[in-house]
């Protein structure tokens, strides 16, 4: 389709070339080969064509293209000018802006960069709990959409609440532990099936869905309802 569209294009420009002097500025929304992408970009493959190869704009004195969200240069006439706002925090480090054209009678005399500064800026954070709410170095993400991934060996209790105490605007929290062993990969049936009591499980299923243990509180109230079970069923 691209390669058709180009065609067409060049057999404008041949027609009008033969009256007087042309040059072209074209636009293509695709991603062309050699083009570095980010997460918030939709996939644009039809029919297993996941790009369009960057010869396809040879000839043309620019090409503008859209799709990729991160500003770049492919060849000297041919460049993403990126989007003009992050759209996911794999785009964090981007410098959002675009590229401005001269185009005098000889052509294309000039592309400039020109930056501009977002909004609001993204961080993406990783670290223990007590460490990310104290750690100077990270101030600056006091005012920034964040992207938050703890490594506590055990999820702590209100981490997004305590969180947002410092950083208001954290949008998403994960968590990946360091150290983890091989008890923490050990499957749910696995550790289910080494249960020694209704207890037991159900203070394991709540240890395998949040990635901390129970404490003595929430032991007590499991133990609590099981006995009110137990007793309801001998009542019966």
């Amino acid at each position: 389709m691209t390669r058709a569209a180009t065609a067409r294009i060049r057999d404008d420009l041949a027609a009008r070339a033969a009256t007087r002097t042309v040059h072209s500025v074209v636009l293509a929304h695709t991603f062309a080969s050699g083009g570095i992408s980010s997460d918030s970009e939709r996939d644009l493959s039809i029919g297993g064509v996941g790009a369009v190869p960057l010869d396809l704009f040879d000839g043309f004195g620019y090409t503008a293209l859209g799709h990729l969200h991160g500003r770049q240069e492919l060849s000297p006439t041919v460049r993403y000018s990126g989007s003009p706002l992050a759209y996911s925090f794999s785009e964090a480090k981007h410098k959002k802006g675009s590229w401005l054209l001269d185009v005098d009678e000889g052509g294309i005399s000039l592309v400039r960069e020109v930056l501009w500064k977002a909004p609001r800026t993204l961080a993406v954070l990783r670290g223990k709990l007590e460490e990310l709410l104290v750690a100077e170095d990270h101030a600056w993400a006091e005012s920034a959409y964040c992207q938050i991934t703890l490594t506590d060996a055990q999820r702590p209790a209100q981490a997004m609440e305590r969180l947002r105490s410092r950083f208001p605007d954290t949008l998403v929290l994960g968590f990946d532990p360091e150290g983890a062993g091989a008890a923490a990969k050990t499957s749910y049936s696995s550790r289910l099936a080494e249960a020694e009591d209704d207890l037991s499980v159900c203070c394991g299923f709540l240890e395998h869905v949040r990635g901390r243990a129970a404490d003595d509180g929430e032991a007590a109230v499991f133990a609590e309802a099981l006995e009110s079970v137990r007793l309801e069923g001998s009542s019966l």
